[in-house]
């Protein structure tokens, strides 16, 4: 038996594959104690752990952490001179219109910052020496303050880590146990802010994580799981739950990325390699965008304003969810989110004490989810009360609560859409080359009506969208990636370089999958972050797995076209170009490709009736109809679509069929399919 429990913002999701059955459970989640959901999860779907051969996790944790900043107190050790590293940050202003603007606070204030002697030059080699009294400094700076863990980031230690290694063992001496993070660990990288960053934000979200993953493995074993437990990455693969005490940081975005890992697994069965991934959940929605099969992977990307300088999937965010609360801002004008009810006390119709108006409110009253059938008719939710919600907002515009109703929606949409320009037309690609694949509770509700916005001609509803995600936990396979900064300008001996340190990658990544315990044989991606000579930042240049047969003229060539999609130029050959970092990521196969259909309960949905909704401003009836009557004969909209964990809409210019796969493809009229 394979489970995979990924932990949301609203709803915490379930599925278990047992001899190619599968079972699915959504149940609400626990923000006080997630582990607690998880376990209700595990009740819910009747689950025996001492079954489970394969339990892969995801969960929110971390970026609670960071995000609410209750993560432990972390002591910095730094290079003399850089102090208020964390505090000056980069000179650059995100708001510039905003009076009120301020820079984001730092994980590690000036107070627990500790500067040491010595220092690297930017090649590596040591300009001055650590101090003699190295020990004696660390012992007094840990004695001022119980600190939960030590980040130690000293100039150009992505260079040479042995300094930050003495640095690590005198905080081991002074402290045994206390957990430190070194940046040559974490992010072997140039930039010192964000590499510091980043070890300051590992090293912050430690104790969370470990404290956690013990909590929930303490209580596996107590109720007689003995298999294999993993926790998925920001990346898109997994890690045994051991590792990923050790190196936190990557489990900061786990809950999206496995939603692009289940949706690419469900796109490439039906037959699509180019997509845009739409996970509406009930917090946030989250977008990606894969071309060629493959998710964009990102270098580097941000939290609450700080940089993370970890691979991470290339996601958006937007708080556009479910329980997105609808608000009128000081000019009077309609808003939805970013806040959010969450799961506590969720959207005024759950009735668990929520009084504001969300986007979940607003379709409950549209008429495009019904009552009697929300979660497959196991989750009672109050149409009175989402009236009542939503009604001092319609008296205040103007509006009947079915106009104000649509309008929410609407302009949640309008958000959904500019999320996924960052992910496409921003990099250089257009949506309309893609499909779009809707998932999460209320994703393909929405799907149809943002791809029109984009010109986005079909839309994918896998079977259960609803909890995908945690399918994608299942699909994923063991990934370790490893980055290190080294100079190298494309000229006569750059290949035997760039061979050299790839191999040496390659030598460390196996060693340590091996070390965790990952087996199985391994596959290699390899990737450089390359610039033209005098430019401030540079691009990512994915390579094919056999490096050996690599030219300088294939590496410029395949740089030229990654900037010209970037930037919309390139220089002409023999411009001056360098490579900045060599990024390598390892892959042992781990995931397998459940079939959702299986777990379509159809039985217990209702049969096909008429409905009215209100949908762009106008009246129309609707067909409401389970899953199991489509079939791969085109329906006309428009019509509403339940399947136990999500509701789809084809609305009025669309038509739906259900393909060999068990998705239901939408496709715009006149749009081939």
């Amino acid at each position: 038996m394979r489970v995979g429990i990924e932990v949301g913002g609203t709803f915490t999701d379930l599925i278990e594959i047992s001899d190619g059955r599968v079972r699915v459970a959504k149940v609400p989640s626990t923000p006080d104690a997630p582990d607690r959901g998880a376990m209700d999860a595990l009740r819910a779907a009747g689950t025996e752990l001492s079954t489970v051969r394969d339990l892969v996790h995801g969960s929110t944790v971390a970026t609670n952490a960071v995000l609410e900043r209750k993560g432990g107190r972390v002591g910095a050790i730094v290079t003399r001179g850089t102090r208020d590293l964390f505090a000056l940050q980069r000179h650059d202003r995100r708001a510039i219109y905003d009076l009120h603007y301020a820079k984001p606070e730092p994980i590690v204030p000036r107070g627990d910052v500790m500067e040491v002697g010595g220092r690297l030059a930017p090649d590596g080699t040591e300009a001055e020496a650590l101090p003699d009294d190295l020990d004696a400094q660390v012992a007094a700076f840990l004695a001022e303050a119980a600190y939960d863990s030590v980040a130690i980031c000293l100039l150009h230690s992505y260079a040479d880590p042995s300094h930050e290694r003495r640095a690590a063992e005198a905080v081991a001496r002074a402290a045994p146990g206390l957990p430190v993070t070194c940046s040559c660990d974490v992010s072997r990288e140039f930039r010192e802010y964000e590499r510091a960053s980043t070890t300051a934000l590992a090293a912050y979200v430690q104790p969370v994580i470990e404290g956690y993953l013990k909590r929930l493995s303490s209580t596996l074993d107590a109720a007689g799981f003995a298999g294999r437990f993993s926790i998925m990455q920001s990346n898109g693969g997994r890690m045994p739950a051991e590792a990923m005490a050790r190196n936190a940081i990557a489990a900061l975005f786990s809950g999206p990325a496995a939603g692009v890992v289940g949706a690419l697994g469900l796109a490439k069965r039906s037959g699509f390699e180019d997509v845009v991934t739409l996970d509406m959940g009930g917090t946030s929605t989250d977008v990606s965008l894969i071309a060629g099969g493959a998710p964009d992977l990102a270098p580097q990307t941000e939290i609450d304003g700080l940089p993370v300088r970890t691979p991470v999937i290339d996601i958006a965010t937007v708080g556009a969810g479910g329980g997105s609360i609808a608000w009128v801002d000081d000019g009077g004008l309609l808003r939805v989110g970013p806040r959010s009810a969450g799961a506590a006390p969720g959207p005024a119709c759950y009735g668990r004490g929520g009084t504001e108006p969300t986007v979940t409110d607003a379709h409950l009253v549209r008429g495009t989810l019904q009552a009697g059938s929300f979660l497959g008719g196991t989750m009672e939710v109050d149409r009175a009360a989402a009236e009542a919600a939503l009604r001092p907002l319609a008296e205040r515009l103007g509006l009947s609560l079915e106009a104000l109703a649509d309008s929410v929606i609407r302009i949640a949409e309008s958000n959904i859409v500019r999320a996924i320009q960052q992910v496409s037309t921003e990099r250089g690609r257009d949506p309309r080359d893609f499909a779009l694949v809707a998932f999460g509770g209320a994703g393909p509700l929405h799907a149809a009506r943002v791809a029109e916005e984009l010109g986005i001609a079909s839309v994918l509803a896998p079977p259960n969208a609803g909890v995908l995600s945690a399918a994608g936990l299942l699909m994923s396979d063991h990934v370790h990636y490893l980055a290190r900064t080294e100079r190298t300008r494309l000229a006569p001996g750059a290949l035997e370089t760039a061979w050299q340190v790839l191999k040496d990658l390659r030598e460390d990544a196996s060693a340590y999958l091996r070390e965790v315990g990952v087996e199985g044989p391994l596959s290699f991606e390899h990737i450089l972050e390359m610039r033209y000579v005098g430019q401030a930042f540079e691009v990512s240049v994915p390579l094919g797995e056999d490096v050996e047969a690599l030219t300088l003229e294939g590496m410029e060539a395949a740089f030229a076209e990654a900037h010209h999609r970037v930037f919309e130029f390139s220089k002409p050959p023999g411009d001056p170009v360098e490579i900045v970092s060599f990024r390598l990521g390892a892959r042992a196969e781990a995931g397998a490709l459940p079939d959702l259909s299986q777990a379509l309960d159809d039985a217990a949905l209702a049969e096909t009736r008429e409905i009215a909704i209100m949908e762009g401003g106008e009246a129309l009836t609707c067909r409401l109809m389970p899953r199991a009557t489509l079939s791969e004969a085109p329906k006309p909209g428009p019509i509403l679509i339940e399947d136990g964990t999500s509701t789809i809409y084809a609305p009025p210019g669309w038509s739906v069929r259900r393909d060999a796969a068990g998705c239901l493809i939408l496709t715009r009229e006149g749009a081939a399919p």
